[in-house]
């Protein structure tokens, strides 16, 4: 416990093994007690949520919304406003005494579902005895850790979908329900079930979330994304939440200002009901951590809707705008919940007073090959298999990330042998999916199904050329899967994969710090977890 705070949850976490003093990502050790504090007491309500649907008894929507939008407020990059988690803490703990009493039976509950303080002051200390070290046993605390973050990843997708009036009571209740088992002692064996199980309702959250945006928006399909800017002033919006991305575009309609997007937002422009904006002009730069130069050469305000802040400059502080799940102290913050219509008009106005942004690059990016798009080029792609033109494909699908390490994939991209396809979801595909890489038969060697979530396509799309060729095991298909890792989205995608039966992942650019030796041999004996090594070796192992 002398440490300031210990957070192992992304992949660039210190020295593959922990941030104690400050997160890489720039979380103040404040901040991540804090954070701690809220997943503890999130613990709490969910445990009685739980009981009370045990005794027949009804947990409405906004129990469920409190829940996912916590775990969702703490994945990395997303929030750094300690006043924004205070106010989280003290809903979550007044939500949880409202449950309370209505239940009839409060024996057995655990500390934190009887967790009452609301005196801010005390809770310095207190947050620091109820975070990840919290558990001594390295085996269990790794277990418990892979789990919460495995929830951590699928409670954003669910909050997608609820912006989009879109719930899965289910699945909630499954969510509520592990969190509830991780206050509890569990042995080995009956936290790698509920792993696998969280895998398995991961399917279900990116279901939920890709039925969601399909019926708000359309199926995406190819589309040619312009990378350039016009002569407008623009407004530069980030992360994964299409619901804010409409309301923006609604609001900017003749207006006289451009609406471009970056990193996970890319693949918004995949889907047939955003195409009616003539405003809405193209892609502005690359994946998220390069933001810092990027936003500043953009010139206008910048909207992060969810994840993926990087502590700004003073030169584009002022321009920086959250909203949703995210935060960032000293950047002005647009309120809305679920089903409310937020007002973008001061971020529009600022934009007016900007010049236009500065060209970083021209051309165009190619994507949109979410599952229906895929399905519809069946025909073309199995012939493609059946005549040996495309031999292998490689799910190179997940996030990237600053580590020079990262510079393996870019250059494993480039140097597959041309009878292959790249299968890519998320900011991964940052890290080659502009190196032209040709096409096979008018197919692009690199199908961009769209943003972290849309890995769920990737599995339909496995699932139905197992369909397709009559094959026993989904392993049995020509698919290797090379795929780097982040944070916690990242997570339940694995998991998710998983329990669909997936072998032989390679996972980097590190295994997981939170992953304990023992978890790690468990993940190998199962399911041929590994490593990558380098590109010669890797090609040789995955393509043969």
């Amino acid at each position: 416990m002398d440490n300031k705070m210990f957070c192992f949850q992304c992949q660039e976490t210190a020295r593959n093994y922990g941030c104690t003093k400050a997160g890489v990502c720039g979380k103040q050790s404040e901040t991540s007690n804090l954070m701690d504090l809220l997943i503890y007491v999130t613990k709490g309500l969910s445990q009685v949520a739980t009981r009370l649907r045990g005794e027949g008894k009804a947990v409405g929507l906004s129990v469920n919304h409190i829940v996912t939008y916590n775990l969702f407020q703490t994945i990395t990059n997303a929030n750094f406003d300690d006043e924004q988690i205070i106010e989280r803490i003290l809903l979550t703990i007044k939500a949880k005494e409202d449950l309370l009493n209505e239940l009839s039976n409060t024996d057995g509950l655990a500390e934190a579902a009887r967790y009452a303080d609301t005196t801010v002051a005390s809770w310095e200390e207190f947050s620091r005895t109820v975070g990840v070290l919290s558990e001594p046993d390295e085996d269990i605390r790794s277990l418990k850790e892979l789990i919460t973050y495995g929830l951590k990843g699928v409670a954003a997708y669910s909050k997608h979908a609820n912006n989009l009036i879109k719930d899965n009571e289910e699945l909630d209740a499954f969510i509520q329900r592990a969190l509830s088992d991780l206050l509890e002692e569990k042995s080995v064996d009956e936290l790698v079930a509920l792993t696998l199980e969280t895998g398995k309702w991961g399917v279900e959250g990116m279901a939920l979330l890709d039925g969601a945006n399909t019926a708000a928006y359309g199926n995406p399909e190819m589309t040619r994304v312009k990378l350039g800017v016009g002569t407008n002033p623009g407004i530069l919006i980030s992360g994964h939440d299409l619901r804010d991305l409409e309301m923006l575009l609604e609001q900017t309609k003749g207006t006289g200002v451009d609406v471009y997007t970056h990193s996970e937002m890319l693949p918004a422009h995949y889907y047939p009901a955003f195409k009616k904006y003539d405003n809405f002009y193209g892609n502005y730069g690359n994946a998220w951590w390069m933001q810092k130069q990027e936003f500043e050469s953009f010139n206008g305000p910048i909207l992060m809707t969810t994840n993926c802040i990087v502590p700004p400059s003073a030169s584009y502080k002022d321009r920086l705008f959250t909203t949703g799940a995210t935060g960032y102290p000293g950047c002005r913050h647009i309120e809305g919940g679920i089903g409310e219509e937020k007002d973008f008009s001061e971020v529009i106005a600022l934009a007016k007073t900007c010049p236009p942004p500065l060209q970083i690059e021209d051309g165009e990016l190619v994507g949109g090959f979410a599952h229906n798009q895929v399905f519809a080029l069946a025909d073309q792609v199995v012939e493609a298999i059946k005549s040996g033109a495309i031999r292998k494909f490689v799910v190179m699908g997940g996030c990237d990330g600053r580590a020079k390490s990262r510079e393996y994939y870019t250059q494993f991209a480039a140097s597959l042998p041309k009878d292959t396809v790249i299968l890519t979801a998320g900011c991964a595909k940052y890290k080659y999916i502009k190196l032209d890489l040709g096409t096979i038969g008018g197919i692009p060697r690199v199908l961009d199904a769209g943003q972290c979530n849309d890995s769920y396509s990737l599995a339909l799309i496995a699932l139905k050329l197992k369909e397709i060729f009559a094959l026993e095991d989904i392993n049995e298909l020509p698919i290797a899967y090379n795929i780097a890792w982040y944070e916690q989205k990242a997570v339940i995608v694995l998991l998710a994969l998983l329990s669909l039966g997936v072998k032989n992942i390679h996972l980097g650019p590190t295994l997981p710090a939170f992953l304990s030796p023992n978890v790690v041999n468990v993940l190998v004996e199962n399911f041929g977890i590994a490593g990558i090594t380098n590109v010669e070796d890797d090609l040789a192992l995955m393509i043969g």
